[in-house]
């Protein structure tokens, strides 16, 4: 199990596709609006990170809209062909 730390936040990698994390680009991006989330979904296209937050339906900010089990979807349908991307997951003590 991969684990990062950004902003005194510990995550788990769950998934690094294409070696897509950059711990420095990531501090400057993530707020805390994705404290909510469960899972938060970085893709890189064109020179540019884009974060999204998903929930597991027992979070109670459940939307489908944000549905962790339409990750792939997401990226399928919402990412540049082939980008590289990242999930990652908040260890909370």
């Amino acid at each position: 199990m991969e684990v990062i730390t950004i902003n005194n936040r510990k995550y788990q990698v769950l998934n690094n596709y294409k070696d897509a994390i950059n711990i420095e680009e990531l501090e400057a991006k993530i707020t805390d609006y994705f404290d909510d989330f469960d899972y938060i979904v970085g893709d890189i296209a064109y020179g540019k990170l884009r974060l999204k937050g998903f929930n597991s339906k027992t979070n109670k900010n459940f939307k489908d809209l944000n549905d962790v089990d339409k990750v792939e979807e997401y990226i399928k349908n919402n990412c540049a062909y082939g980008c590289r991307w990242f999930m990652i997951s908040e260890i909370k003590n």
